[in-house]
């Protein structure tokens, strides 16, 4: 069973194909990060009107030797995400689907991240926790089996690859501002600010981010003269503060649920200092903690392939539209 996979969520033109038995055989994605970062981030129209210049090119080069017509399904993403973007991916899987005869499979975007570590390690197995952390969202879902997630906790304010960014743009760096946060942090000193860790002693999983950033623009503010050293002293601290917040979080979701392996997935699961740090609660808590490839962790047309591949046995969408800006994980059929 092949499936071929499609992602236009945001500014990510991608496509994947998932072999049953082979597992990815074939996947290409375009980055729109260019073209957005100069204005900041990402604009609506510009991403849209890319993924109709750049999808036919994405297909071609993911089916490489692979005859098209050896597709058996089709998986796109559906939501949440840029309504006009989304709507390019779907308009493009119903034709394939409608000149091939195949099924078409409507994808939730979020799902897509929270079973990729499994494309890699068929070992996970469910129920599992999973922290799903990007510029957009920022939740810890409890996975307890396909189709049945509870999100047991979520950031009230900003998403934390959203806070990454603002922060990045008070000290003056590039959109898309985490790698840039990251590359920094290196340098500096964690303890040289204490920010605050917004929430981390609440009686319950919920996060906040803004609190946070607001510290950081406050620190900024006062400073009169922000060289280098004093940029990556700050964005150690910040590093860290979130970090210190995440942790803090997952070992009370550990604690609460008794579970034995944790998933951290989404475009923040590539900092490689959130990684390490993650890493070091298997020994303390007696868990297993996974991460996708870094490939995987942005958005990628191979997580939507793969639980596309998941669901030939179920109900296949038709052609009329399924997508949804927004997509809540616990609104997906049980």
């Amino acid at each position: 069973m092949k499936t071929l996979g499609i992602e236009t969520s945001c500014d990510e033109t991608a496509v994947a194909i998932y072999d049953s038995n082979d597992g990815i055989i074939g996947e290409s994605i375009h980055s729109q990060m260019k073209m957005h970062a100069e204005y900041g981030g990402v604009v609506p129209e510009l991403a849209s009107r890319d993924h109709c210049l750049k999808i036919v090119d994405v297909l071609e080069d993911a089916l490489g030797n692979h005859s098209i017509d050896s597709i058996d399904q089709i998986a796109y993403t559906s939501g949440p995400g840029l309504l006009g973007a989304l709507l390019i991916g779907e308009s493009f899987a119903q034709g394939l689907s409608t000149a091939l005869n195949i099924p078409l499979i409507p994808i939730n975007h979020l799902e897509g991240h929270l079973m990729s570590p499994m494309m890699e390690f068929p070992e996970i197995k469910m129920p599992f926790i999973c922290l799903l952390v990007s510029g957009g969202h920022s939740m810890i879902v409890d996975v307890i089996e396909k189709g049945n997630y509870k999100i047991i906790g979520q950031s009230q304010d900003d998403a934390v690859g959203e806070a990454f960014d603002k922060v990045a743009k008070l000290l003056d760096l590039p959109y898309p501002g985490g790698p840039h946060i990251e590359k920094l942090a290196l340098e500096g000193d964690p303890n040289s600010y204490d920010f605050p860790r917004p929430m981390i002693h609440s009686d319950n999983l919920d996060m906040s981010l803004s609190g946070l950033k607001t510290s950081v623009l406050y620190t900024v503010q006062k400073i009169k003269n922000l060289d280098h050293n004093k940029k990556v002293d700050i964005a150690a601290s910040f590093q860290q503060a979130v970090t210190d917040l995440l942790v803090a979080k997952i070992t009370r979701a550990i604690e609460e649920t008794n579970r034995k392996e944790v998933i951290i997935a989404g475009g923040v699961a590539a900092n490689k200092f959130i990684r390490s740090e993650f890493k070091k609660l298997e020994g303390l808590l007696g868990i297993k903690v996974y991460y996708p490839d870094l490939k995987y962790c942005g958005d990628n047309a191979s997580m939507i392939a793969f639980v596309g591949s998941m669901m030939h046995a179920e109900k296949k969408g038709n052609n009329s539209s399924q997508v949804r800006a927004r997509w809540p994980l616990d609104e997906l059929k049980k």
